[in-house]
C-alpha cells in the first residue's frame, strides 16, 4: 500500500515548534481537500533519499490552532488520503519523571485520554465501529525509532504512558501530582484523539514525546512558562528533523508487505454495522479512511 504510484509514503506531524521539514528534497506544499473540513495547513511533500515524505504542522505555520480545535479527523484523512502509509507524530510534553529532564525523548506506548471537548471517531451513526486499541502505536516504528535516536546520540526512552489532557491551560499542581501517582511519563495536550483516529484509518503510528519541562510537581519548576518551553523547543525541533532524517530510510528499506502488528488491518473486525444499515453519506465520507473494507 503507498500512494498512487505504489510507493511508500511515510508522514510525520510535527508539533509545537516543528513548523517545517528541513532536509527534504523536492519539496512542495500541497492543499488537500477532506470530507471532515480542513486539516491544520497544506501538506508539505518531498523525499528523504529515495523515500517520499508528507510533513504536516498540526498547529499550522505561525502556531495558528490551539489544541482542542486542531481538526483531528481531517488531518488523518488528509494524511491517508495524500498516501501515508505510516505516521511519526512528534509531541511537545511536560515530564513527570527526574529521569527524563528536559530535552529527552519518550517513544510513549501507552495513552490516557483525559480529553473531553474533541471529535474523537470518524464512526457514528450509521457506520458504527470499534477498533482494538489495547496496544496503541505500532511496535515495529518503535523499533525504528529507538535505533535511530540513539545512532544520533539523542536521549531516548522506549516506553512509556502519555497522558493527554484537555488544555489549554496547564495542570494545576493537583492534577500534576495525580497523574504522576498514576505512573505517567509525560503529558501533553494533542496525541488523543490523534492515535485512535490513526488506527480508525490503519495507519501505522507512532509518537515521540520531546520534553520540554518538567510538569509543576516538581519543587523546582512549579511553575510552567511558555518562555522558558520556548527555548528548548527550538533544540528539539533540530533534534526532531534529525530523527526523521535518520529513521525515515530505515522504515522504507526495512518495510514488510503487512504490518506484522496488524495495523494495516484494524478494521477487519471492528466494522460492526449491518450493510443494509450503512448511511450512504457517512460511507462516502469514509472513502480513504476505510476505502480498503467498503469498497470490498
Amino acid at each position: 500500500m503507498g500512494d498512487a504510484t505504489g510507493e511508500p509514503m511515510i508522514g510525520v506531524i510535527g508539533g509545537s515548534g516543528l513548523y517545517d521539514m528541513a532536509g527534504l528534497t523536492d519539496k512542495q506544499w500541497v492543499r488537500v481537500a477532506t470530507p471532515w473540513g480542513d486539516p491544520s495547513d497544506q501538506i508539505l511533500t518531498g523525499r528523504i533519499g529515495a523515500t517520499k515524505v508528507a510533513f504536516l504542522p498540526r498547529h499550522g505555520r505561525g502556531h495558528r490552532i490551539p489544541p482542542s480545535e486542531i481538526n483531528y479527523r481531517a488531518n488523518i484523512d488528509a494524511m491517508k488520503r495524500i498516501g501515508c502509509t505510516e505516521l511519526l507524530s512528534m509531541s511537545a510534553v511536560g515530564s513527570f519523571k527526574e529521569e527524563l529532564p528536559p530535552g529527552t525523548f519518550v517513544i510513549a506506548d501507552q495513552f490516557i485520554d483525559r480529553t473531553f471537548a474533541r471529535v474523537k471517531s470518524f464512526f457514528s451513526t450509521g457506520m458504527v465501529a470499534h477498533v482494538a486499541f489495547g496496544h496503541p502505536v505500532c511496535g515495529r516504528l518503535g523499533d525504528h525509532l529507538e535505533a535511530a535516536a540513539r545512532a544520533a546520540d539523542i536521549p531516548v526512552k522506549r516506553g512509556g504512558t502519555y497522558l493527554c489532557m484537555e488544555g489549554p491551560q496547564f495542570s494545576t499542581q493537583a492534577e500534576s501530582f495525580l497523574y504522576k501517582f498514576w505512573g505517567c511519563h509525560v503529558i501533553g495536550m494533542t496525541n488523543m484523539p490523534e492515535a485512535k483516529l490513526a488506527r480508525e484509518a490503519e495507519l501505522c503510528y507512532a509518537t515521540v514525546a520531546m520534553v520540554t519541562d518538567f510538569d509543576c510537581w516538581h519543587p523546582d519548576h512549579d511553575h510552567v512558562e511558555v518562555s522558558a518551553i520556548v527555548k528548548v523547543l527550538l533544540g528539539n525541533a533540530e533534534k526532531a528533523q534529525a530523527l526523521v532524517r535518520g529513521v525515515v530510510p530505515a522504515i522504507a528499506n526495512a518495510r514488510p508487505a503487512a504490518c506484522p502488528k496488524g495495523c494495516d488491518h484494524a478494521l477487519d473486525n471492528a466494522l460492526i454495522t449491518a450493510p443494509e444499515a450503512r448511511d450512504p453519506a457517512l460511507l462516502a465520507k469514509l472513502d480513504a479512511v476505510a476505502g480498503r473494507l467498503l469498497k470490498a
